[in-house]
This record gives C-alpha cells, sequence and structure tokens, in this order.
C-alpha cells in the first residue's frame, strides 16, 4: 500500500495531537507517585470510563476478533463476553470498595488484608510476576498484532516490520514516561474516539461493497452457523469448534474463575487502577459501569461485522494448515482496510490501529512499572541500600519509575519474537489463572480468606494446567478451564482450613478501612470482640 499526502495528513495531525496532550502533563506527572500512577485520585468518571476501554482496545483487539469470527463465528466471542457477569459485579460490588482502600497498586492491597513474611513474599512475587512477566506477554501480543498490520499494509517483512514496532513502542513509552497518569488517560480519551471512527468507516465502506452486497447479500453468503449468536453443534464447520461445554465454562465458570488482563474477577489490574484514581466512590463506580457497557454492549459489533465479511472476501485456500491458519485469519482484517478503503480513510485507519496501540502499550508500561517500583523496589529494596534511600523523595522516584517504565519496554519488545497467536495467548493466560478468581472475589467478603488461600490459589493453576495438558493430553479450551477450576478450587479450599486465620488484628484494620460487607460477623461484631478480649 502507498500513502497518498490525505494519508500523511491524517497521520502527522495525529502524531502531534497526542504528542502534544502527553506531553503536556510532564510537570504535573512529576510531583510524585500518587500524581505519576493514579493522576492525584482526581480523575472524573468519564475520563477514567474512557481510559478503561481505550486500554482494552489494542491493535491486536479487531484482529483477534477477526480471528475467533472466522474459526467459530459470532459465538466464538463467548470467550470474552462471559467477563461481563464478572464485570457487572466489579462495577457494583468492588469499585466503591477499591477506592475506599486507598492503595497504590492492587498488589499492596496483599498487605493490607494479610500479615506476615507469607504476604509479603506474595506481594513481591506478583509484583514481578504481574508487572514484568505478564505484562511482557500482553504487550507482545499486542505488538504482534501492530507488525501483522504492517506487513500486510505495507509489504514488509518479518524483521522491518519487528523494527517499525519498536520505533512505535519506543515513542510510546516516551510519553508514557513523561505524562503520568493524567496524560495517557486524557490520552486514551482521543484515541479510542480516532480508533472507533475507523473501525465503523471500515465496517460501513466493506458491506456496502458489491462484493459482500450489504446485509442480505453477507447472510445468503455466510457458512451455516456463522451468524449464531449462542454456540450450537452440528450445524457447519464454523460451529463445530465451540459446544455447550465451551458455553457452560465461560458463562457458568470462567467469569468468577479466571484472572484475565481488563476482567480480573473482583477488580485489579489497570482496571482497578482507574478505580481507584477517580475523585471519589461515585466517579469509581460510574466510570466502571460506562467501561461495562461499552466494551461489551457497543464497541465489538463493527470488528464482528468486517470479521464475518472477511469470510466472504477472503475465502481460506486448501493449503491452509493448523499451524497458519491463526495468522491468515489475523490479516483479512488488514487485507480489507488495504482493498476497500481510499486514500484519506487508509491513512485514517491506519491512525485508527496506532492509537488502539498506543492506548493499550502506554497504559501497560505506567501499570507495570507501578507495581515494579511499589510492590518491589521500594518494598524490598530501598531501605536496604544507602544509595537507593537517597531516592526517597516523590520526585525523584518517578525519575525511577520512569527508568522501570523503559526497562519494561525493552522486556516486552524482546517477548514478542516468540508469539504466533493472539487468541492462543488469552488461552493460556485464562487457563493459567483459572481457579483463584474466587479467592480474589471472597477475600472482600469472607474473613476465613487468608494469605495461604490466595498463594495457593495463584500457584495451584499452573499444576493442574500442566497435569490435564500435558499428562492427560487434553487440549481443549473448555476442558482444560474446567478441570483447572476444578483443581484450584480445591487446592485453595484445603489450604484455607488447614491453616490458621489472619490475626484479628489485621482482619479488623482491613474492615475498618474498606468497610466490606458479607461474613465480617466474627471481627466486627462488638460482643465477640469483648469475648476476644
Amino acid at each position: 500500500m502507498v500513502l497518498e499526502p490525505l494519508d500523511w495528513i491524517a497521520i502527522v495531525g495525529y502524531a502531534v495531537v497526542t504528542l502534544v496532550i502527553g506531553l503536556s502533563f510532564t510537570r504535573r506527572a512529576g510531583q510524585g507517585l500518587g500524581d505519576f500512577f493514579l493522576g492525584g485520585r482526581q480523575l472524573p468518571w468519564y475520563v477514567a470510563g474512557f481510559s478503561m476501554v481505550a486500554t482494552t482496545f489494542a491493535a491486536d483487539t479487531p484482529l483477534a476478533v477477526t480471528e475467533i469470527v472466522n474459526q467459530n463465528g459470532v459465538s466464538g466471542n463467548w470467550i470474552w463476553w462471559s467477563f461481563l457477569v464478572g464485570g457487572m459485579f466489579t462495577t457494583f460490588f468492588f469499585a466503591k470498595l477499591w477506592r475506599r482502600a486507598d492503595v497504590l497498586t492492587d498488589n499492596e492491597l496483599i498487605e493490607l488484608r494479610y500479615s506476615g513474611k507469607a504476604a509479603a513474599a506474595l506481594r513481591g512475587f506478583k509484583g514481578i510476576y504481574l508487572g514484568l512477566f505478564i505484562n511482557s506477554i500482553i504487550i507482545g501480543w499486542v505488538n504482534l498484532a501492530l507488525m501483522t498490520i504492517l506487513q500486510v499494509m505495507f509489504n514488509l517483512d518479518n524483521e522491518s516490520a519487528y523494527l517499525y514496532t519498536g520505533l512505535a513502542m519506543l515513542i510510546t513509552a516516551g510519553y508514557t514516561a513523561l505524562s503520568g497518569l493524567w496524560g495517557i488517560a486524557l490520552t486514551d480519551l482521543v484515541q479510542f474516539v480516532i480508533a472507533m471512527t475507523g473501525c465503523i468507516i471500515l465496517s460501513v465502506v466493506v458491506m456496502d461493497s458489491p462484493e459482500v452486497g450489504g446485509a442480505a447479500g453477507l447472510i445468503a453468503k455466510l457458512p451455516a452457523g456463522a451468524l449464531n449468536f449462542f454456540p450450537t453443534t452440528g450445524v457447519g464447520a464454523l460451529t463445530l469448534a465451540l459446544s455447550p461445554l465451551a458455553l457452560f465454562a465461560y458463562l457458568g465458570v470462567q467469569w468468577w474463575s479466571a484472572w484475565y488482563p481488563g476482567a480480573e474477577p473482583g477488580g485489579g489490574g489497570y482496571i482497578a487502577q482507574r478505580m481507584m484514581s477517580a475523585k471519589n466512590e461515585d466517579h469509581s463506580l460510574w466510570a466502571t459501569l460506562f467501561f461495562q457497557i461499552a466494551h461489551y454492549g457497543i464497541r465489538p459489533w463493527p470488528w464482528i461485522i468486517v470479521g464475518l465479511a472477511t469470510i466472504v472476501l477472503y475465502p481460506d485456500p486448501d493449503t491452509l494448515t493448523a499451524a497458519t491458519q491463526a495468522g491468515f485469519w489475523r490479516a483479512k482484517y488488514v487485507h480489507a482496510v488495504v482493498d476497500f478503503l481510499p486514500a484519506g480513510l487508509r491513512g485514517l485507519l491506519l491512525v485508527s490501529f496506532l492509537a488502539a496501540y498506543m492506548s493499550t502499550i502506554s497504559t501497560q508500561l505506567n501499570w507495570g512499572s507501578s507495581y515494579l517500583l511499589n510492590d518491589v523496589y521500594l518494598r524490598f529494596f530501598r531501605a536496604k541500600n544507602q544509595f537507593l534511600d537517597v531516592l526517597d523523595d516523590g520526585k525523584k522516584l518517578v525519575n525511577v519509575s520512569r527508568l522501570f517504565t523503559v526497562g519494561l519496554m525493552l522486556a516486552a519488545f524482546g517477548v514478542t519474537g516468540f508469539l504466533t497467536s493472539i487468541a492462543k495467548a488469552w488461552e493460556f493466560l485464562m487457563s493459567c489463572g483459572a481457579g483463584l478468581g474466587l479467592v480474589l472475589i471472597l477475600r472482600w467478603y469472607w474473613w476465613r480468606i487468608n494469605v495461604w488461600s490466595e498463594i495457593v490459589g495463584t500457584l495451584a493453576p499452573f499444576a493442574g494446567y500442566s497435569i490435564i495438558h500435558f499428562a492427560f493430553g487434553i487440549t481443549d479450551f473448555a476442558t482444560t478451564l474446567l478441570g483447572t477450576t476444578a483443581f484450584t478450587t480445591i487446592a485453595w479450599l484445603v489450604a484455607t482450613f488447614i491453616t490458621k486465620p489472619e490475626p484479628h488484628w489485621k482482619l479488623l484494620e482491613f474492615y475498618n478501612r474498606v468497610r466490606p460487607s458479607g461474613n465480617w460477623r466474627p471481627v466486627a461484631d462488638p460482643a465477640i470482640q469483648r469475648q476476644r478480649n
């Protein structure tokens, strides 16, 4: 694809607007860690809400949805639609609790809720595991998507696309390190509007093309079962891979059991970061509610429409293999951009991809570096090193945060080359967090949950997944999810009841700050407290 002057105007204009917004908050972000990572806890609900939605809309998202739709039709999206159930619980039961907790990161809640060396070890482990390892995988699959876009749009080889992706990541890391969360959040708002505008225009143009023939033409040309909203069996090749068992796994189990970025049971990750950055509890609730509505109910349909159209426009060749089908399906979305959009609109779609990419990468870098700084460096290393202790004031700690941002960028860029499928990376993360979610929910509502509940719930999915996947050779996602969830749930329940509860003083400290509902009578009841004394 050759870019015309109108395309370059769109690209340059977007770059200028993004950099101006991001860099204008450099001084404000440098005041302290609360400003850099939480925007001084002053984000209005619409800024925080748009930022949540923009972050979950990455360059990989339209491509991944196209991959899903080509494999399973519309019903394949239940792999992530099912998280709406947990999302609504997060909105009405957890958003205010996160705001009350008054912590810098969601990992910091571990030592607010639990006590002792085990709690400190869990916090440090999760700081590295989530901030570095998981975050690198997430950024890696977003990079993989941008590489696919560049390869198809400009006929680049893999090495060239990798280098250009690195350049885009370097620019994003630059304004992220300087602007802090306020700059990221406002840039997210602009980026989301641009990205969705481009996706809607593409869906309209593709549907109106002679090859598709509008809605009636698309319905007539699609394979049987492609438009099914719920999975069914025996109605065409597209629906065979999703069974009622898969639907049960998604709707009945996955939303409360599986940890997944942006849809953590009980809230967490960058969603919790946005909730904690809101002006007050009401702004936290409204931001999260807006996110659920936009993320699940409004935003996906332009991608699904294009994904369905690509089934008609680009039939799978006979030479397609299991090893190449994921990349072929992802690339269909970009082929539609190249083949159907005129000059100017092609530049707008490229800008849309860049906007989606940068909004996600900026949040992941800021969120990940908050873990590495707050839950690893500040918690374990600062007090033990005289040189590091000099950096104690807020402004200097922001500079350390910026170094972590750059370091995380380099680590994630290295991981990118090892990923091959976006959808498979999604499945892997959900399988390796299956069963933990119930602990993350109940720690707010049940006093008996202790640090060993969460430690076992964090580690057991890896053992369960390995046994099911490697020892028994089961690769079906729904079966793996259900088996891993059952294994993990049994493991953490046993761990909970064979170990002692948290000390009463720690539970009371948590209860008094957060004021949760649920089964806290043994902690909060004055009569029981008098008996203890």
